[in-house]
């Protein structure tokens, strides 16, 4: 069909439910979708101009359209579902699952291991999780081996195995943390009451078993078995402390599924978390590849129904984050929380749902450190209001003591990293006393200057250490440095690290976690360090120069003998002529000694 065939069958399209398909010149299904009303959703496509670049090349690709009605959106739903996996059409969102989880598996084997896994196998295992983090994986299987002696070996104890007498019980049936079923000791009927327990505590049951514990212990307590009942008690109170530690709702939260949402340009993410008896459950994250302009409702949908097939969800409430406008199933309740305990549990999602897609981000800049450069210049050019990356950015700063030794540093740094080669150091030539901003202006004038005439690349931004006063004398300056007037100029106060900005007087706050602003302060520190050391190099020498140098018939050499040897001028002038002369000879060192004890007479 061409695209004006198709054009003219849509008016007989129903205005139903259902789910529809693109096919291209080959026959391939190429995008599906779904639709409360598909006339309105397929038209859309044909009817008018898409500024989705990847739309357009869609429908340019579409060749011919079917269509299944069904009864309701929710069926729509799934069957959009199960056609993108059947098919994985080209155009469609591609799944990408999130990270490898941890699993608790009770295995389908003769008296039953259970342990924690990442691999979910079709094994007729029964599977508990996906858990939100190997902690509380951890945390669940310490509870189950503080109540109960499950196995933890590998043999194979099947009846005519056990019969045949081939194991022998192990240090752990010695320590009291098996019961041995391997030579018989424990019968599969009791190792499987204990199985069954666990199961119900891995779905969530606490509250159950409790009850059941709570209510042995009295039954036992009765009857005057003391020591029974202390097991049980023991029991209860292990559980509880499983529970306390790990409720982050309250307990009468149960059977409640939490979906979180966030996106970038390439791909959406979606976490989902299950609640029950107030505690986490399940947690899981799925990426969705973006193929096209999807509406995160769509993708979240589509999530929502992923998810709940997949771990088999019987929750009666779903919290969510945004309004859907449709529901999963009559029976279920939908909430967008403004406040409370449900809030918090989005919130948790949320949090969860940034962290999987900022350990993506550190994942594909560890395998490709261009990705983070170039990431992390986006975000300060964003910050910083720049026309284009800061790959090259100098930062000066200013050093003195009562006004002498005026120095001056200037620090690079290339892709937010430091280039020592190209850091530069200035002596003040024209400044008389301490003053900053004439300082500023001299050091600013000479760099661009040397910069312009060596025909040098400018830098993209110049940061000087300092408030209003600081940046207003380095613009005076760089406006009347021909093509220099153009490089962007910030100062960086030190008090609140402030960021100013030429002409506007309020500065601009950033977040103290901000990479931004972590490379603005590295860039100043920087510049503070390298700047006090060139001026103590100042001060040492001025100091040797002014000690040393004026004593007649002591030379370079001698000198340069002496300070290795007592390291400062005031150890020279505390040594004692002996103490002088063993470094360089008894004449010298009268000499020296002299010197200094003849002017302090």
């Amino acid at each position: 069909m061409t695209l004006q065939e198709i054009k003219a069958t849509l008016s007989t399209i129903p205005e139903r439910p259902g789910c529809y398909q693109y096919f291209n010149r080959a026959g391939q299904i190429i995008y599906v979708g779904k639709a409360k009303n598909l006339r309105k959703r397929v038209s859309s496509y044909f009817q008018k101009e898409h500024p989705d670049k990847k739309t357009r090349h869609l429908v340019r690709n579409i060749t011919d359209l079917r269509y299944i009605v069904v009864e309701t959106e929710y069926d729509a739903l799934i069957l959009e579902n199960s056609l993108i996996k059947q098919y994985q059409p080209y155009f469609n969102i591609l799944l990408k699952d999130g990270k490898t989880y941890p699993w608790i598996v009770v295995r389908n084997e003769p008296f039953p291991r259970i342990y924690m896994t990442r691999e979910k196998l079709k094994d007729g295992s029964r599977y508990f999780g996906p858990y939100p983090s190997v902690q509380l994986a951890y945390a669940t299987m310490q509870m189950i081996h503080d109540l109960y002696k499950v196995r933890t070996c590998t043999l194979n104890l099947a009846p005519d195995k056990i019969a045949e007498g081939k194991y022998k019980v192990c240090l752990k049936y010695h320590l009291k943390l098996c019961a041995g079923p391997c030579e018989g000791l424990q019968r599969l009927p009791a190792y499987s009451h204990d199985v069954t327990e666990i199961i119900d505590l891995l779905n969530g049951k606490l509250k159950h078993i409790i009850s059941l514990y709570r209510s042995e212990m009295m039954r036992l307590s009765e009857a005057m078995n003391y020591e029974e009942a202390q097991r049980y008690k023991e029991r209860i109170e292990i559980l509880q402390r499983y529970k306390s530690k790990h409720t982050v709702a309250p307990a009468h939260m149960h059977r409640v599924d939490v979906f979180s949402f966030d996106s970038d340009d390439q791909a959406a993410y979606i976490n989902y978390l299950h609640i029950a008896e107030g505690m986490v459950s399940k947690a899981y994250t799925l990426e969705y590849k973006l193929r096209m302009d999807e509406a995160r409702e769509d993708l979240l949908a589509s999530a929502i129904t992923e998810l709940r097939s997949r771990f088999e969800s019987d929750a009666h409430e779903i919290i969510l984050p945004f309004d859907l406008d449709w529901i999963p199933a009559p029976d279920i309740t939908i909430t967008i929380p403004k406040r409370g305990d449900k809030l918090k549990l989005l919130e948790l999602s949320l949090l969860n749902v940034k962290q999987y897609k900022l350990d993506k981000y550190k994942r594909s800049e560890k395998l490709n450190p261009e990705q983070r450069i170039l990431r992390l210049m986006h975000r300060m050019q964003q910050d910083l209001h720049l026309e284009k990356q800061p790959r090259h950015i100098e930062c000066f700063d200013n050093s003195n003591i009562s006004g002498t030794g005026a120095v001056a540093s200037c620090v690079v740094f290339r892709n937010g990293k430091p280039s020592k080669k190209d850091y530069r150091k200035f002596h003040i030539k024209t400044v008389e006393g301490a003053d900053d901003f004439e300082s500023m202006r001299e050091i600013l004038t000479r760099r661009y200057r040397r910069i312009q005439e060596e025909n040098s690349p400018l830098p993209d931004l110049v940061v000087v250490d300092g408030g209003k006063g600081q940046l207003a004398a380095a613009h005076e300056v760089m406006k009347n440095l021909g093509n220099a007037g153009s490089i962007p100029l910030i100062g960086l106060a030190k008090r609140l690290d402030e960021v100013f900005f030429v002409g506007d007087p309020e500065p601009l706050i950033l977040d103290k976690n901000s990479e931004t602003l972590r490379v603005l302060q590295n860039l100043r520190d920087e510049a503070h360090r390298f700047g006090i050391i060139f001026h103590r190099d100042v001060r040492s020498k001025s100091q040797i120069k002014s000690e040393l140098d004026t004593i007649a018939g002591i030379g370079s050499k001698t000198k340069e003998k002496l300070l290795e040897r007592f390291r400062s001028v005031a150890r020279i002038k505390e040594a004692s002529p002996s103490e002088l002369g063993e470094t360089i000879g008894t004449a010298k060192a009268n000499i020296i000694y002299q010197h200094f004890h003849h002017n302090n007479q």
